[in-house]
């Protein structure tokens, strides 16, 4: 795969930072493709297969050597080699990245001409949302399919559900591969620090708890999570990229419907939480960890893992209503402050300053030039 990059003067050193940085969409789709050619021959099928088949497959047979049931579909479970898969869909979620970003993303940047600051932020909301999306159709497809919803008590009977189906296992290597590529973009985007603290943020915790979720066999009820927190910020970023396009009222009413689905879906999954680690896999608990047949269904891990979704829950709406609340008192603060005329032209002023200081390095020398233009004729005006 070749993707395009913009013309420059000069070429950067080979094995250079910038180089790396420019060329390594190109770099990892070339080490991607090693393993896909590798499947081609049988003496490197072998190995090439560890990265990109499911691993840990599960067959049953009976007595007789056959499948007890013709058409079922392969089960699977979780394992070292696992780590395998990771690394290679690692790669592709880091290629997938740069098609996005240079094929979408940075052609509505240059339509749109936003600043320095809103320019980190669209590209940020528009990976995070075209991820939300995919991930929150794919997993609601698969609560459909396996009838979590018609039938919640699925969510902890027949609990450990260390077997999984194929499409299970990978939606859950596909999760943890894109939050672990999070960490290298932040080099190959030359992400800054003031920006970089809540992005590693929010990538831990995903990474945590998804990790988790898979390790302690509670797919399931994580798979539920999942959805309907991703829909809830598919809906705030789509209100984030209108607001960065100027459509004030359309973002403005995304962001209502945001503050009311964010609270919902927290009490949603504080609820499906409670009724699943509290009442439901309570009734079938056991002393003792079993590591071997995947069953972690103790008091101790129920009771942790409650915990910390509840924290979890009541750490974001504590952001949640800080933000707003903060937000309110600088509307209050503004309005009742009252301003002189001469105060009001010093703030005009700094505004168009801070305004030209937030535009693209070419754009502020435009604003400067045309503003020294405009004071030098209205000065020869005068005299």
């Amino acid at each position: 795969m070749g993707l395009r990059r913009p013309k420059s003067n000069k070429n950067p050193p080979i094995f250079s930072h910038e180089f790396f940085i420019q060329n390594h969409a190109d770099i990892v789709s070339c080490v991607a493709m090693v393993f896909v050619i590798g499947l081609m021959f049988q003496a490197t099928s072998s190995v090439a297969s560890l990265f990109v088949a499911m691993q840990h497959n599960i067959t049953l047979n009976d007595s007789t050597g056959q499948s007890p049931e013709a058409g079922v579909p392969g089960l699977y479970t979780y394992g070292s080699k696992d780590a395998f898969n990771i690394f290679f869909y690692l790669l592709i979620c880091i290629v997938i990245h740069a098609v996005i970003q240079e094929y979408v993303l940075d052609k509505l940047n240059r339509r749109m001409h936003l600043s320095k600051i809103k320019h980190s932020k669209f590209n940020e909301s528009g990976q995070l949302l075209t991820f939300y999306i995919v991930s929150a159709v794919w997993g609601a497809d698969i609560i459909i399919r396996e009838s979590y919803v018609a039938n919640i008590n699925q969510l902890w009977e027949g609990y450990p559900h260390s077997q999984l189906p194929f499409i299970v296992k990978f939606y859950f290597i596909i999760q943890i591969a894109y939050w672990i590529h999070c960490f290298p973009e932040l080099y190959f985007q030359k992400v800054k620090k003031d920006d970089m603290y809540s992005r590693i943020q929010y990538a831990v915790l995903y990474l945590v708890f998804i990790t988790a979720a898979y390790l302690l066999n509670f797919s399931r009820v994580a798979l539920c999570m999942m959805v309907i927190h991703y829909l809830v910020e598919f809906v705030f970023h789509t209100s984030r990229l209108l607001y960065f396009a100027e459509k004030s009222d359309l973002a403005a009413t995304g962001f209502m419907v945001w503050n009311v689905l964010f609270v919902l879906v927290r009490l949603g999954t504080i609820t499906l939480a409670v009724l699943t680690f509290w009442y439901g896999l309570e009734q079938t608990s056991v002393d003792k960890l079993n590591i071997p047949a995947g069953n972690f269904n103790t008091k101790v891990v129920r009771i942790n893992s409650l915990a910390a979704l509840c924290l979890l829950q009541a750490w974001m709406m504590w952001n949640f209503i800080t933000f707003h609340l903060k937000r309110l008192r600088e509307k209050s603060g503004a309005n009742r402050r009252p301003t002189s005329p001469k105060k009001k032209q010093k703030s005009v002023k700094a505004k168009d300053d801070d305004d030209v200081n937030s535009l693209p390095e070419a754009d502020q020398n435009d604003a400067t030039e045309n503003g020294s233009v405009r004071q030098r004729a209205a000065k020869a005006k005068r005299n």
